[in-house]
């Protein structure tokens, strides 16, 4: 089990649809949490609403080589870290062939290029019993069409965290694969390119949240789509 009352977690893309809901249940768990995002005013609000709970905030922007690693190296140096969440993530709809460049750039640079910096960074910090948390997608586990770049960005993320998982074992760092279903985050309507087609109603994102914060203290290390509900455990 993980003590998530004496933790001190690093939450990226912490004021996103996911990363907020995420920040709150580790701080209702015990945590103390430092908040990562591009927005440096949003940050601040998501700050100020959690109070003493939130040890320091960092805005960078995760696409560059220095980000995931500035982000990792501020928080460490406010506290030493226990773990890190990863719920940052952009998302493009549209057919393969149609793809530009910025659109494949930007979003393999912070689906998949991001990730495996901050695994580099974050692994040179954390202690025995520390662990990182990735939030992948559903499309790792069945590609979809109009999405071919998503579902090959979340593919790869899963992959390489199924990698470095066994890689880090030995020095006792947990790494967390999760894969949620489609969650009411908004993404979908804020796409880098292209337009979402008719989804169902997914998740809602205080349970996907409470199922992630859940997994952690449970010291799990694999989360797929099957795992989640639409109802927080225990409600």
């Amino acid at each position: 089990m993980t003590d998530l009352a004496s933790a001190h977690v690093l939450v990226l893309g912490a004021t996103g649809g996911l990363g907020a809901p995420i920040a709150r249940r580790l701080v209702a768990a015990g945590a103390r949490v430092s908040l990562s995002a591009r927005d440096g005013s949003k940050l601040a609000a998501l700050a100020d609403e959690l109070g003493d709970s939130v040890v320091t905030t960092v805005a960078v922007d995760l696409t560059l080589p220095p980000g995931p690693g500035q982000a990792v190296e501020v928080a460490h140096g406010a506290a030493p870290l226990t773990g890190v969440v990863n719920a940052a993530g952009v998302v493009a709809f549209g057919p393969a062939a149609e793809l530009d460049d910025d659109t494949l750039d930007e979003l393999l640079l912070l689906d998949l290029v991001a990730p495996v910096r901050l695994v580099r960074a974050a692994a040179a910090v954390l202690p025995e019993g520390g662990f990182i948390a990735q939030v992948s997608a559903v499309v790792a586990e069945k590609a979809m069409p109009g999405m071919a770049a998503y579902s090959a960005a979340k593919a790869g993320l899963t992959a390489f965290d199924a990698a470095a998982a066994t890689e880090l074992r030995r020095r006792k760092v947990r790494v967390l694969d999760v894969r949620p279903p489609h969650t009411e985050t908004g993404l979908a309507t804020r796409p880098v390119a292209g337009e979402a087609p008719r989804l169902p109603r997914g998740l809602a994102p205080d349970a996907v949240a409470a199922r992630i914060v859940a997994a952690i203290a449970d010291d799990e290390r694999d989360l797929p789509a099957e795992a989640f509900s639409d109802r927080p455990e225990g409600s």
